[in-house]
């Protein structure tokens, strides 16, 4: 079974959201990095019981991001974040009086627009 770790980020925004010992069962397979074999032993339970813990855990966490979107949302955010750090630097470092003052705003100003929709 190969690690999917979008399943860590997604166990940290919506790891409550699981039974306690479907949140555990992930919490040491992505975070701690155990086997199932691992968790097995330590949860008491058989390894194919770990595996069907986990898959139906991921089940959930992508249904609910699928409903919620957070997490998509907010690496959409941490993008026009970067493009607006991109564009003020550029702007900085490399100012000249051929490129327009304007043309640097409209552009930050788009990604702050883009940004605030997000989060409506």
């Amino acid at each position: 079974m190969a690690k999917d770790l979008n399943f860590a980020l997604l166990l940290d925004c919506y790891g409550d959201l699981l039974t306690e010992k479907q949140r555990d069962i992930m919490q040491l397979y992505y975070y701690e990095d155990l086997s199932l074999s691992e968790i097995a032993e330590n949860e008491n339970i058989s390894r194919q019981g770990v595996h069907d813990a986990i898959r139906h855990a991921e089940q959930y966490l992508t249904e609910y991001e699928e409903k919620v979107g957070f997490v998509s949302k907010m690496n959409a955010y941490r993008s026009i974040m970067e493009t607006i750090k991109s564009c003020t630097s550029e702007y900085s470092s490399k100012y000249s009086y051929q490129k327009s003052i304007s043309e640097y705003t409209e552009k930050i100003m788009s990604c702050v627009e883009q940004s605030e929709e997000l989060f409506r």
